[in-house]
């Protein structure tokens, strides 16, 4: 009860009731001097004179000590912003038990337990061993579990089965990812006509600005989940480069009409960047680079921004209240301190070996070294 406000609230309440500490003792039966130790920090009531307090002073227990079962979605952001930024400037395991003591604090708190697990899935792989990766993991999945268990929201428990499904392939658990996501997947299911129908039902009732709105939302995250298909796509392919080219070039062309290296410079760079390392392995040595030159532009985007958000833009003039009612609003889901040390690792791919010498190569290496 270190970090809770018993202490305190008990000198505010007995002030506002205008009682001196004597008189506190002599209606819950204990001497002047348990409720002074109290008002100290010095010790804390039993669980009896706790209830006794609470009714005294006309609130919950949890009022009463200052627990917070739930947060708020701001509260949640900067915890998560916080424990982001940890991750990156201080020691990993000191992070880890800042997360699993969080976690345990608020485990009804079901939308910030969620946050905890896509977290953890974020950087998972910073811990030191394969065996340390794979526990941090095993953990996610459980608190996911405890999530889809008991948490009443319909939403928030698909959001924590979808998170489950991708903690478990990370895991190598594919069967049991194909058991839970292949039933709500099949393509020919109505479940994927409920947003077009919601803006027809907009129409209807004359509520213009939110079909407008709801419209540009599908549109937007239609044209992300078609470039991380096509990346996809590009990995399902590599037996057959031509197609692979075309792919390349088709999205391309979108990625230019809807001006996706400003709209969202990192899904961008990750395009970019698995272009060049497809061309690559493939001998397209000048394909190779120019795509590496466009995936260093999307990341020295990233980096001089003052901060990695996800944003609108002119034609995407509707995304602003949509995005602040994410569950991480604007924010990204890693710091961008890591950014350079992920693209170091990420150039030393061996599908390079065939362009690692050239001095355009070295320059962009040499770039993200520093």
């Amino acid at each position: 009860m270190d970090d809770l406000r018993l202490p305190n609230n008990i000198i505010r309440l007995r002030h506002e009731r205008k009682i001196t500490q004597e008189e506190l003792a002599d209606f819950l039966g204990v001497t002047k001097a348990s409720v002074s130790k109290w008002e100290n920090a010095q010790s804390t009531p039993d669980l009896l004179v706790l209830l006794q307090l609470a009714a005294y002073f006309d609130m919950t227990i949890d009022e009463l000590i200052g627990y917070e079962a739930q947060l708020t979605q701001e509260q949640i952001r900067r915890f998560y912003a916080k424990l982001s930024a940890d991750f990156a400037e201080r020691p990993f395991d000191e992070t880890l038990e800042k997360i699993r003591s969080l976690a345990h604090r608020y485990y009804s708190c079901y939308p910030f337990l969620l946050q905890l697990c896509v977290l953890y899935l974020n950087h998972f792989m910073l811990a030191g061993t394969e065996t340390a990766q794979i526990q941090i993991l095993e953990e996610a999945v459980l608190w996911c579990s405890h999530i889809i268990d008991n948490c009443g929201d319909v939403n928030i428990c698909g959001d924590a089965l979808t998170l489950k499904a991708k903690i478990s392939l990370c895991l190598g658990n594919a069967k049991e990812v194909v058991g839970i996501l292949e039933p709500a997947e099949d393509p020919i299911r109505l479940s994927g006509q409920k947003g077009l129908i919601l803006v027809q039902a907009y129409q209807m009732t004359g509520e213009y600005e939110k079909a407008k709105s709801h419209v540009q939302i599908r549109e937007y995250l239609d044209l992300l989940n078609l470039m991380s298909d096509a990346m996809t796509s590009l990995a399902l392919y590599t037996d057959d480069f031509e197609r692979c080219r075309i792919t390349i070039c088709r999205i391309k062309n979108i990625m230019e009409l809807y001006q996706l290296d400003q709209l969202h410079p990192n899904l961008a760079a990750q395009f970019h960047y698995q272009a060049a390392a497809l061309y690559a392995a493939n001998g397209e040595v000048k394909e190779s680079l120019e795509a590496l030159r466009l995936f260093e532009q999307c990341v020295l985007r990233l980096l001089h921004s003052e901060k990695v958000l996800l944003q609108g833009d002119s034609y995407f003039d509707r995304l602003d209240e949509w995005i602040a009612r994410l569950p991480l609003g604007n924010m990204a889901p890693r710091s961008k301190e890591f950014i350079p040390r992920n693209i170091r690792d990420s150039l030393c791919c061996p599908a390079f070996e065939s362009i690692k010498e050239t001095s355009e190569f070295q320059r962009i290496l040499n770039h993200f070294s520093r």
